[in-house]
């Protein structure tokens, strides 16, 4: 029976069904949480908490917060970079757990200039975020 049970957890597709677990259940928790206000039980930023500088998804608890309360202008305000991409991250994440289901394992391979792109995009407005 314990066989059974590590085979289970060694399925392609219990990896992308964990981290979208995690994922919910860590929305549902955000969801009666209020990060706008202080002293609310969430973890801080460690890059914030070392540099005082905002880091490229600094934000990222309070733009899901509003998303799931409507509050789209409010996302865009708190981090809209990340805002931007996190469809590109919900997209991958279905990938890999369709990829799953149908018992492979898939890992996005991204091409060293999309790596340098997105190393790009972070720097720049990790910098851009921090001089306004």
């Amino acid at each position: 029976m314990a066989e059974r049970g590590l085979t289970t957890l060694r399925h392609p597709a219990a990896a992308p069904l964990a981290v979208a677990a995690a994922g919910l259940a860590g929305a549902a928790y955000l969801y009666g949480t209020n990060p706008h206000e202080p002293g609310q039980l969430l973890p801080q930023c460690p890059f914030r908490y070392v540099t005082g500088l905002l880091c490229p998804a600094c934000g990222g608890t309070r733009m899901v917060y509003d998303l799931l309360h409507g509050q789209f202008a409010a996302a865009w305000h708190d981090n809209r970079v990340l805002l931007l991409a996190a469809p590109f991250a919900l997209l991958l994440l279905g990938r890999w757990f369709v990829e799953g289901l149908r018992g492979r394992r898939w890992r996005p391979e991204l091409k060293p200039r999309t790596q340098a792109l997105v190393l790009g995009i972070a720097v720049t407005w990790t910098i851009v975020r921090n001089l306004r």
